[in-house]
């Protein structure tokens, strides 16, 4: 396992905040493979897809809180995954009133 890496508010100054059609959500259960299960912020569950290019980059986990697209042709059932964010990011987006305190 690779050493964990602190993040300073530095490195705080690039969060990622959705944009027109994504959503926050919340990871409930890795399914393999490239495949998690997503309960977004409108209340629907989703099957996320972790895209290529976070794939070997960014490792994610149970209850991490990611930034989900859904598709435009399964909008209901399935989305992308494109933005995993760390803890510190996380109680930053609490703090801020973007996210609710228990979501």
């Amino acid at each position: 396992m690779g050493k964990r890496q602190v993040k300073n508010e530095s490195a705080l100054k690039e969060i990622r905040l959705p944009e027109e059609g994504e959503l926050f959500g919340r990871v409930l259960k890795m399914m393999g493979g490239e495949n998690v299960m997503v309960k977004c912020a409108d209340n629907m569950t989703r099957r996320g897809r972790i895209r290529g290019k976070l794939k070997r980059r960014v490792w994610i986990r149970d209850n991490d809180i990611v930034i989900i697209a859904p598709w435009d042709f399964k909008e209901a059932d399935r989305g992308d995954i494109i933005w995993r964010f760390t803890l510190p990011q996380v109680e930053w987006l609490k703090d801020n009133n973007h996210i609710p305190k228990d979501f």
